[in-house]
């Protein structure tokens, strides 16, 4: 397996992390309704305050991106995606371990949809543990 590189993203790559953003928001099967331009412009909000977005890269492809919230502590993990054809090969694995390096932690915060399985499952074979449990009530739901 090549090795993974780990940069830093600026509004030229929002174009690019709004459509992964999509892709993970639909794979997780999350009801965020926001189309593209949205996206677009939330992320943009998000890089130009607490946040950074990072891409993750073999032999110059885009295998996946994170973005994390930096005024948090411990720093929050708000978005973490590998592209659907690089999943189920390690990439996931290996870009985590890459993204700690770079932000020089071993302490970080995530949320997982309760329904999303998939996700779960990956964040707790990387050692991940429950500490709270977060609820929501609303009227109309998709679930």
């Amino acid at each position: 397996m090549n090795e993974i590189s780990v940069r830093i993203c600026s509004d030229e790559d929002l174009d690019l992390l709004s459509v992964l953003n999509k892709q993970l928001i639909e794979d997780e099967k999350h009801d965020n309704p926001m189309n593209l331009k949205q996206l677009k412009d939330r992320m943009r909000g998000f890089i130009n305050t607490d946040y950074k977005a990072y891409t993750f890269e073999v032999d110059d492809e885009i295998i996946g991106y994170a973005l994390v919230n930096h005024i948090r502590k411990p720093l929050y993990l708000r978005q973490f995606f590998i592209c659907r054809n690089c999943r189920r090969n390690g990439y996931g694995k290996l870009a985590f371990e890459k993204l700690l390096e770079v932000l020089d932690t071993r302490n970080i915060d995530i949320e997982v949809m309760y329904w999303n399985n998939t996700g779960y499952a990956f964040w707790k074979s990387l050692g991940f543990k429950e500490r709270s449990v977060y609820m929501r009530h609303q009227e109309e739901t998709n679930f």
